[in-house]
């Protein structure tokens, strides 16, 4: 079975990101050749991704402008929040809302390369085999931000947390509706459903081997352009 649906996080304010994200929205900030957005999309689209919801916000026009002009060969759908941000686990539960199927959820945040296509297989690969939501971690050691604390720990391809996590979550997953459950709540984190999930024995991971690199501040932006990435 293949996953033909995907959904883009694209809806931040990217406040730590300030001056750049007042007047450029995060995910249209370029590294190399390719805004982030391009990468996460190009990502999901070379993995056979037919249909793309990107959730919207800041600077919203500049995001659908960028999209119509590139067209690109899968479907993409806007799932406008300008009038409220949804947190990320709203957000997904509101692009998603016509998904029936697994689908993959990315955040453009992470600098994504053609590196990540074999692991986002092995990712769908995972989690068909195991049916249950399934994330990509990387150690904390291969993170360029060595400032980062881990989310989580993995062991045997089974998630957890404890107060010595060893784990960063990349910003790559895969999901099916049915991880919302019940829920009612218009706005909430997707760490609510996690630890919903660690509680049950039910979030299931695997590892990434690459340099993980993560704009979340200026200053990591600038260091991440100072290495001259082209690709």
């Amino acid at each position: 079975m293949k996953i033909k649906q995907a959904m883009i996080l694209a809806a931040g304010l990217g406040k730590r990101m300030q001056p750049i994200t007042l007047k450029t929205p995060k995910p249209l900030i370029q590294i190399g050749n390719k805004t982030l957005l391009e990468r996460a999309i190009e990502l999901l689209i070379n993995h056979g991704i037919e249909e793309i919801v990107i959730n919207v916000h800041h600077l919203p026009d500049q995001i659908k402008d960028f999209i119509y002009k590139k067209k690109y060969k899968a479907k993409i759908i806007i799932s406008d929040e300008q009038d409220e941000l949804l947190d990320t686990g709203g957000g997904i539960l509101h692009a998603t809302r016509s998904f029936k199927k697994p689908f993959v959820a990315i955040n453009p945040d992470t600098l994504w390369s053609n590196a990540y296509y074999k692991e986002l297989k092995d990712l769908e690969d995972f989690f068909f085999e195991e049916k249950k939501p399934c994330l990509l971690l990387v150690k904390k050691e291969l993170s360029f931000d060595n400032s980062f604390k881990g989310d989580f720990n993995l062991n045997n391809g089974v998630i957890s947390k404890d107060n010595h996590n060893e784990f960063i979550f990349t910003g790559l997953q895969i999901l099916d509706k049915s991880v919302f459950g019940s829920i009612k709540d218009k706005i909430f984190s997707m760490n609510r459903i996690w630890n919903n999930l660690i509680k049950e024995n039910s979030l299931i991971g695997s590892e990434s081997k690459q340099k993980f690199y993560h704009l979340n501040t200026k200053e990591m932006y600038d260091k991440i352009l100072s290495l001259k990435i082209t690709h």
